[in-house]
């Protein structure tokens, strides 16, 4: 996973943005170009770093918890396949859920550049996450429907000029977290790798529970840094120490044991 060049869309707060009025669109909000790209290069300074901890021994793993990582890391080595029919409903499957009232006109289309897409092909932006960041966003918008809807059309708090492309971010997100987990390593190399194989053994689906989870915090801490666009590194970075922190309390011994689990509606 990296930098392959590209741009970012950032949308520019006038009101309140992405609102939707049973199919009508709302001028409160403005879609624009940037120079950088977001996905790889937006969190190379976050994710591909050298630990000391990666040199030591792996940790060992228990039958259950190897068969789980290995699920989970046959789903993340799945990249998004545009000519795939089982892709392309998933990506239908993501406006359908997140734009109800709201046709839409193709899967190449300017609709999606109001999710927060760099263009008007979604598949383009799946390099950074592949498939696995699809499905993140489809069970996100299923599963916590409410706070899903509160990120997309950026309802909650003090909102910046310069917004966070949603969809963009949430690839990143998706990103980010592999990176994090080591997830692409045959056993867990980092301690923080360790506890999340304990996690997934009790809850398949954690994962997709902490992508929700960090989606959310991510948000918040980009409304109490009072951040913008610019500032959406320094977001991630403050994002994955929070995960860190709360991963490695002692007293977590399932996703929904997080604090920030909470945050979810």
């Amino acid at each position: 996973m990296v930098d392959r060049g590209g741009s970012f869309v950032a949308v520019r707060r006038i009101s309140q943005g992405l609102e939707r009025n049973y199919g009508h669109h709302s001028n409160s909000a403005e879609v624009v170009a940037g120079s950088a790209a977001w996905i790889g290069k937006g969190l190379s300074c976050v994710c591909v770093q050298t630990r000391e901890s990666d040199a030591r021994p792996s940790f060992d793993l228990t039958p259950i918890q190897e068969v789980c990582l290995q699920k989970l890391q046959r789903r993340v080595e799945v990249a998004y396949d545009g000519s795939n029919p089982e892709h392309q409903e998933s990506l239908r499957a993501l406006w359908d859920v997140s734009f109800p009232e709201e046709e839409l006109h193709g899967l190449i289309s300017e609709q999606w550049k109001e999710m927060g897409w760099q263009g008007k092909d979604p598949s383009t932006d799946f390099r950074g996450g592949g498939f696995i960041s699809l499905e993140n966003l489809l069970f996100f918008a299923r599963t916590y429907p409410e706070s899903f809807e509160d990120l997309l059309r950026k309802r909650e708090g003090n909102r910046a000029l310069w917004e966070y492309p949603f969809a963009v971010a949430g690839v990143n997100i998706t990103f980010m977290l592999i990176q994090m987990l080591d997830l692409e390593a045959v056993k867990p190399r980092t301690m923080m790798g360790a506890v999340f194989c304990k996690l997934l053994s009790a809850n398949e689906l954690a994962f997709d529970i902490l992508y929700c989870i960090t989606f959310k915090v991510m948000d918040q801490q980009w409304l109490d840094m009072h951040a913008s666009y610019m500032d959406f590194n320094t977001v991630m970075k403050s994002t994955r120490r929070h995960l860190e922190r709360e991963l490695l309390i002692e007293e977590i011994r399932r996703i929904e044991d997080m604090p920030s689990y909470s945050l979810l509606h």
